[in-house]
């Protein structure tokens, strides 16, 4: 049961897509008003969780994956793109960046294919070996994903312990500009190791 939790704090609460703009929005003051992305976020691992836990991993082919993995690193991109032309002013810095939505967070997690490599092991191998089925399946994928909207959660409140000590905006814009390359440099690198090489792989 304990290496369950110990593989999914150590697969959410690292740095990713979802992980990295809830520090942009803790940065930006946003941590409260964010609190619908980390719930999207949290649904979206629910639906994962329950999916492959009820009805198995034998549907989820490597084309398909990648498939959603395209359309995820397309939405990581655009919100990289909405972060980088965010506009910051003095006087309205708390106010700067676009409102992360409950649709972002549930649309990202989603079509995240990291998101989905997590949920696999724990709801096809995991969760059978522990004799995890039926109602309890329910109450595990239920904390789990309670785990996984914490995890953009915990990452906002680090930005807006380090946000409230800083009042420049061009420091802030530049936080913004670094979190919005990460967010491409992510994209990319999900769009190689989940698109590319399982496409590439799938060649006659």
């Amino acid at each position: 049961m304990l290496e369950i939790v110990a593989y999914a704090l150590g697969v959410m609460y690292t740095p990713g897509p979802v992980n990295l703009l809830g520090l942009n929005a803790g940065l930006n003051g946003q941590a409260r008003t964010s609190i619908g992305f980390f719930g999207g976020v949290g649904l979206a691992m629910l639906v994962l969780f329950l999916a492959f836990g009820w009805v198995g991993a034998a549907w989820v082919r490597g084309d398909m994956l990648a498939g959603v993995g395209a359309l995820g690193c397309a939405y990581i991109l655009y919100l990289a793109l909405k972060v980088a032309r965010s506009s910051i002013e003095p006087g309205a810095i708390r106010r700067a960046s676009r409102v992360l939505s409950f649709r972002d967070g549930l649309i990202m997690q989603l079509c995240n294919p990291k998101g989905m490599i997590a949920t696999l092991p724990i709801a096809t191998i995991q969760f059978p070996a522990a004799g995890i089925h039926g109602a309890s399946l329910l109450l595990w994928s239920l904390g789990l994903a309670a785990l996984a909207f914490g995890a953009p959660g915990s990452y906002a409140l680090i930005g807006a312990v380090v946000g409230q000590r800083i009042d420049n905006p061009t420091i802030l814009k530049g936080f913004s500009l670094a979190m919005a390359a990460l967010l491409v440099w992510v994209a990319l690198s999900i769009s190689y190791e989940h698109v590319w090489l399982p496409l590439a792989a799938g060649e006659p």
